[in-house]
């Protein structure tokens, strides 16, 4: 058995606050990165976790090229009904096989 180590789920709020802060503060440090790092330890997150989230507010806010937030959703969401569509056409390709042998397997009538 694996242990699945525990991702925290933050609240919408505070990925705004993290978010907030990082471009009340950015210019406060010499780079990206390093104003990650210090914002992150202080609301007690990752860097990793700031970044991408700073990288979707912009994307959200027409600031960065790529799928926003809504677009992303509506893609995965897509996804899902097609995969589903096509197990539902698998399903039905196989009932066809099966009523089709079942008709020929039925002796003929006049």
């Amino acid at each position: 058995m694996t242990d699945k180590k525990h991702t925290p789920s933050y609240t919408a709020e505070f990925r705004a606050r993290g978010v907030r802060l990082f471009r009340e503060h950015r210019s406060d440090y010499s780079s990206d990165s390093a104003a990650y790092r210090a914002i992150a330890s202080k609301l007690g997150c990752s860097s990793f976790s700031l970044r991408d989230w700073c990288r979707r507010a912009a994307r959200d806010a027409g600031e960065l090229s790529g799928p926003t937030s809504e677009e992303k959703a509506r893609i995965k969401a897509l996804e899902r009904e097609n995969r589903e569509l096509r197990q539902a056409n698998e399903i039905l390709k196989k009932a066809s096989a099966y009523f089709a042998a079942a008709e020929l397997d039925r002796p003929f009538r006049k």
